[in-house]
């Protein structure tokens, strides 16, 4: 790690994917020099949970999700749900999902995609763990069903989960910091065209707030047309911290911090 430079934990990426096969030690090496301390490795489908917690099997500060993308709501069936259930349960997967909606593709169907999502919610809950959700052009609809799933949980010491590379206004925002949710951006809110985003960004609570890659998706600004990379969170770290008006390393330490406290990882060790 940099001498000078505060750990940051990328709260959101897929490391499991191809475009990584020939080199991820170096990835991960360059992002641990630059500060890293801990990536999420997210999964999409049963095929990419269990890439994802094989990583989380091969590196100390890697972990895992497992879930099944609202693209694939479609392939949820009884043999999928089980495989989830299973994968959940081995050591350094720390969430369920992605899951959510997403209207703007529709590649299953909302009513499929609704379903899923409330499965997956209802595994989250029986292996008392957070859940990353994903919300394209569904706002309405997502908050919905996360307002009803939240509106039994007394126990806000912990946050429920995470609204990954968040798009909605800062209205929203609020509401779901309200539930017990947080907020992540990504590096598309450094693009010039981002500026309703970055607005959002510079207001949401910091004690809300998450960063994350979506590597190997959203490049920030510096390094758009080629593959993003763990170690590109610094750039978007400082950006992030330009808009607030606060020190960069002030910044990493506290998403890093709640990233921590988002995937239960506070003590530092594997459940």
């Amino acid at each position: 790690m940099n001498r000078k430079t505060a750990a940051m934990f990328d709260s959101h990426c897929h490391l499991q994917m191809p475009v990584f096969a020939g080199d991820l030690p170096a990835v991960l090496d360059r992002a641990r020099q630059e500060g890293l301390e801990g990536a999420v490795v997210i999964g999409m489908d049963v095929a990419s949970s269990r890439n994802a917690v094989d990583l989380a099997n091969r590196y100390e500060d890697v972990y895992a999700t497992v879930g099944m993308h609202p693209h694939d709501a479609s392939c949820l069936d009884t043999d999928a749900f089980q495989a989830l259930l299973e994968m959940a349960q081995e050591p350094g997967v720390v969430a369920i999902g992605e899951t959510g909606l997403d209207f703007y593709r529709n590649l299953s169907a909302p009513a499929l995609q609704q379903k899923a999502f409330r499965e997956q919610l209802g595994l989250a809950d029986e292996l008392g763990l957070p859940v990353v959700i994903h919300s394209r052009q569904a706002n309405e609809d997502s908050f919905a069903v996360l307002r009803e799933w939240a509106s039994g949980k007394h126990d806000r010491s912990q946050p429920l989960g995470v609204l990954h590379c968040y798009a909605g206004d800062a209205k929203l925002a609020e509401e779901y910091a309200d539930l017990g949710f947080m907020l992540s951006f990504a590096g598309n809110v450094t693009y010039p065209n981002a500026g309703r985003l970055q607005a959002v960004a510079a207001s949401v609570s910091l004690d809300y707030l998450v960063v994350e890659t979506d590597c190997p998706f959203l490049s920030p600004q510096g390094h758009r047309g080629r593959r993003c990379e763990p170690v590109h969170l610094r750039e978007t770290l400082q950006f992030m911290a330009d808009l607030r008006g606060i020190d960069a390393d002030a910044l990493a330490s506290a998403t890093t911090a709640n990233a921590k406290r988002l995937y239960r990882l506070e003590s530092g060790t594997r459940a």
